[in-house]
């Protein structure tokens, strides 16, 4: 399973870790799914409400607006992204945990080494099961398998 994710929308997950560095940020993704390829159409900056670099929780109000959003706009919620902002791009045991949604892809964008920031995917299964998907960062939605 690769997932297809614009640099566009790689910078602004980016952009929004940076800012709230040192909390982890969170958001939703958007897209389609196919068998063997995920493509990221849209990403939705949340608000943290726990303001912690360890953990993080969205607003209701905010995830229910942004899941109308997707809908509107033609799109499957594929899962959430957040950042680690002094770990690895990693499922942490609360990232593991808190993992309801075993069809959720989880992305974590690690910020540990701020100048080589690392995206990964995964899928959690049973709260313990960690699969990484391969995600491919492309400019301008072109791909080439």
């Amino acid at each position: 399973m690769i997932v297809k994710l614009d640099q566009r929308l790689y910078e602004k997950m980016l952009a929004q870790a940076k800012e709230e560095f040192p909390n982890e940020c969170c958001g939703l993704v958007a897209g389609e799914s196919g068998e063997d390829i995920i493509e990221v159409k849209e990403v939705f900056p949340m608000t943290n409400l726990d303001a912690s670099a360890e953990h993080f929780s969205m607003d209701p109000k905010e995830q229910f607006a942004v899941v109308k959003e997707i809908r509107c706009l033609g799109y499957d919620l594929l899962g959430n992204y957040h950042s680690h902002p002094f770990t690895p791009s990693r499922p942490s045991y609360e990232d593991k945990r808190l993992a309801y949604d075993e069809g959720a892809i989880y992305f974590i964008l690690s910020l540990k080494k701020r100048d080589e920031p690392v995206l990964n995917a995964f899928k959690i299964k049973g709260r313990s099961e960690v699969t990484k998907l391969e995600v491919k960062i492309v400019e301008g939605g072109e791909f080439n398998e």
